[in-house]
Parts: structure tokens; C-alpha cells; sequence
């Protein structure tokens, strides 16, 4: 029986390349280029997360000092059960949701964050850079850089710099530095401002920026989503997961999670696709965002600057411009290739919901569990509802376990906006 926190926590991150139904497509330079982008990848990422963006090993051996922090920040978080939302729904599914708001930044993030941070460190690195989108992965950067005597610089989507000031104040309280991007601190930052003094920022720019910002200044640039070694990073979720419900006695039929770039999908659901546990697998996408139902999968730039390699993608092209909505986090054009390839074969199943929808389940979710859950992981609460609907419709009684990516008590003013232009709409 597993039954503490250091025999839950797993002693290896687990890499779901080796166990793909086919080779993943590799990062490759756009021909012509004026310059390698797989060679710029080795000037700026520490060497061992560069080692590991690239391996196809399967398991790869968590340091112990990474380890130890991860026992620090509360790891393993909890595996909690719905049941005041089971009751309100009436459905014969028991839900269950990991918690990954219980950590000190208040998401997944700091799982990847950490580890890089520390490699960093291990090679004498003394200043990281980073882009942040809803705040999440900014605010995991700054503490980890800190908890290993580092600076931090951060691009910080405008929109979201304007819509979160909670979210600037906390990575500032850590030590980081943040700026709304687009800036004037880089060439591309002057160009987007030039050609759009409005402009609202997405997440690609503020990459390009801080890519950008890490060469000119000599820099080491870590990286919050979409890269296979931050899912790798991010496998603890899933794993800590298998071994709770095995505690329990439990196995999951349905697993869902929200996506962004698809790191907390991919940490959640990936190790249980490896060891072929669950029936159904669903990664929830924003519909003001809709890559998942409008994308192509093709090759395309992480980057609005394409300053990283190409990489094969669900995209709906790296120029594209999101719409300032509530959930930050979700305002990216692509997904994650591995994740995007598990889509492809028809593995792993997609839905997109709008506002409306999120913000319905989301006070839901708050009312019958009391958790305010971020406006990203709303989603994936959507779908769980819809799931446990159904087999209320169907009588089935299956088990539904999903990521509840972060908690939603720093994103409070997205939520009163989105109350006052529900109310507005509801007057026409």
C-alpha cells in the first residue's frame, strides 16, 4: 500500500516519446535559414534541459535536491473526490480532481520550474529569463530562481500584466522582474509596438522576447509549456495519480485536463496513456482560441519571432493573434507536438467551450467544493460535468478524474468581468 508522501512522490520523470503509436516528427530548420535554430537552442536552454528536451529514454532519474524540493513545496498535492458535485449533478460517476492549485505558486508550474532552475544553477548560471502568459509560469520562475540564488527577468503578456497586477506582485515579491509585453527592451517587442501600439501581447511575442533578451544579454532562457521536457517534467502529476488511486483502489475511465501549450495535460494524462490505464482521454482548448477545431498540423514556430525550430504542431500559425479573454493561460496558437500527434491518431479526444460555458461550471465547481478554480481549469471542469452527465444519462458508473491545474484566487477581477458581461448580455 502506498501510504506517505515519500513512496507517492516518484523518483522518476517519465517520457512518453518512446511509447508514442508512431516516431514523433523531429525539430527541424526552415530552409534557407540564416541561422540554426537547433544550434540556438544549446546557447540558451541549460545543458541538461537541452539533454532532456532530447532524449528518448523512458524514465529519467529525478535529482535528489529536486526531489527534496518538490517534498518541500508539498508534494505529492492532494487527490480529492467531488462529491458535493457528484450529489448536485445526480450522476452515478465518482469524480475525483488533483489538486495542483495546493502549491505555493498556486499551479502545476513550479513542477518544471524547479527542475530547470536548478540545472541552471548546477552550471553557474546567476540570471534566468522567461515569457509568461496568465502569470502562472512567471511566478513559478521567480521562486524557483530565487530558491537557488538567481535572478529572474519576465515578459508578461500585456493583457494579462493589466488584467492579473496581483500576479506581477507576486513574482516581484520572489525577486523577478516582469514587463508587459510587447516592450521596448527587445528588437521584436519595437517592431510589434510600432506596427500596433495596442497591441494586446500573446504568448508567442512575449517567447520571442525573451528568447531575444536571453542571446543579447548572455542569458539562460527556461521554458513553461509546449516542449517535451517540460511534459516530462510535469509526469509527476500523472504518476503521483496512478499511485493514488491505486491506493484507493480505484482505476479511471475517463482523464481530462485543460490546454494551453498542453504541459498539465500531458504531466497528467501521459503516464497513464504509457501504462494503458483509461478509456478516454479529453484536453479541453478554449473556443475564443480554437486550434483544436480550426488548426492545422503542420510545421510551425513555438515562436511569433520563429527564433525556435520548427516543430509539427496543431497550430493555427504562429503570427495569429489571440483575442484578450479571460483565461490567459489558453491564449496560444499551437499544442505541444507530442500531444498534438496523440490527437491526430485519434487517442486523445478534444472539446472547446466559450465563457459562458466555463464560467457556468466554474461557479459550479465553487459552490458544491468550494475551491475557486483558475478560469484554464474551468474548462476542464466543463467537460467533467458533460462527462458525468452523460453517464447519468446512460447509467454507467465509471470514474472520471481530471487536473485541476490551478486555483483561480489571483484571477478574482477576470471573474467579476466575466459576471458583469454575462449580466450585460443577459439585459439585451
Amino acid at each position: 500500500m502506498v501510504n506517505n508522501a515519500e513512496e507517492i512522490l516518484p523518483k522518476y520523470w517519465y517520457n512518453i516519446i518512446p511509447d508514442l503509436p508512431k516516431p514523433l516528427p523531429p525539430p527541424r530548420d526552415p530552409l534557407g535559414a540564416e541561422f540554426s535554430r537547433i544550434d540556438l537552442l544549446r546557447t540558451i536552454l541549460p545543458k541538461e534541459v537541452l539533454r532532456q528536451q532530447l532524449t528518448i529514454e523512458r524514465y529519467i532519474k529525478i535529482p535528489d535536491e529536486v526531489r527534496e524540493r518538490y517534498l518541500a513545496i508539498g508534494r505529492p498535492t492532494p487527490l480529492l473526490r467531488a462529491k458535493r458535485l457528484e450529489e448536485y449533478l445526480g450522476t452515478p460517476a465518482k469524480i475525483y480532481f488533483k489538486f495542483e492549485g495546493a502549491t505555493p505558486t498556486g499551479s502545476h508550474k513550479i513542477n518544471t520550474a524547479l527542475p530547470q532552475a536548478y540545472f541552471a544553477m548546477e552550471e553557474g548560471v546567476e540570471h534566468v529569463v522567461t515569457e509568461t502568459g496568465a502569470g502562472q509560469w512567471g511566478t513559478a520562475t521567480a521562486l524557483a530562481a530565487t530558491m537557488y540564488g538567481m535572478k529572474s527577468t519576465i515578459f508578461m503578456v500585456k493583457i494579462s500584466y493589466e488584467q492579473k497586477p496581483m500576479r506581477k506582485s507576486i513574482m516581484q515579491l520572489y525577486g523577478g522582474e516582469v514587463y508587459p509585453s510587447p516592450t521596448d527592451l527587445t528588437e521584436f517587442g519595437k517592431k510589434i509596438r510600432n506596427e500596433r501600439p495596442d497591441h494586446p501581447g500573446s504568448l508567442g511575442i512575449a517567447m520571442s522576447e525573451a528568447i531575444e533578451y536571453a542571446l543579447n544579454n548572455h542569458l539562460k532562457y527556461l521554458v513553461g509549456s509546449v516542449l517535451d521536457v517540460v511534459i516530462l517534467h510535469q509526469s509527476i502529476i500523472g504518476q503521483e495519480t496512478m499511485a493514488q488511486l491505486d491506493e484507493l483502489g480505484e482505476e479511471p475511465d475517463v482523464l481530462i485536463g485543460c490546454v494551453g501549450g498542453g504541459s498539465n495535460f500531458g504531466g497528467f494524462a501521459f503516464p497513464f496513456i504509457g501504462n494503458g490505464r483509461g478509456k478516454k482521454y479529453v484536453a479541453v482548448a478554449s473556443a475564443e482560441i480554437p486550434k483544436f477545431s480550426t488548426g492545422e498540423y503542420k510545421y510551425d514556430f513555438p515562436d511569433s519571432a520563429g527564433l525556435l525550430p520548427l516543430v509539427k504542431m496543431i497550430t493555427m500559425g504562429n503570427n495569429y493573434v489571440p483575442p484578450p479573454i479571460y483565461a490567459g493561460g489558453l491564449r496560444y496558437h499551437g499544442a505541444a507536438p507530442s500531444l498534438s500527434l496523440l490527437m491526430k491518431e485519434g487517442i486523445v479526444d478534444w472539446r472547446e467551450y466559450n465563457e459562458n460555458q466555463i464560467f457556468e461550471a466554474a461557479q459550479i465547481f465553487m459552490r458544491t467544493q468550494g475551491i475557486v478554480p483558475a478560469p484554464e481549469s474551468s474548462h476542464a471542469i466543463r467537460a467533467v460535468i458533460e462527462e458525468a452527465l452523460e453517464a447519468k444519462k446512460t447509467g454507467r458508473k465509471e470514474t472520471i478524474v481530471f487536473n485541476l491545474s490551478g486555483h483561480g484566487l489571483l484571477d478574482l477581477p477576470n471573474y467579476d468581468s466575466m459576471m458583469r458581461r454575462i449580466v450585460k448580455n443577459e439585459q439585451r
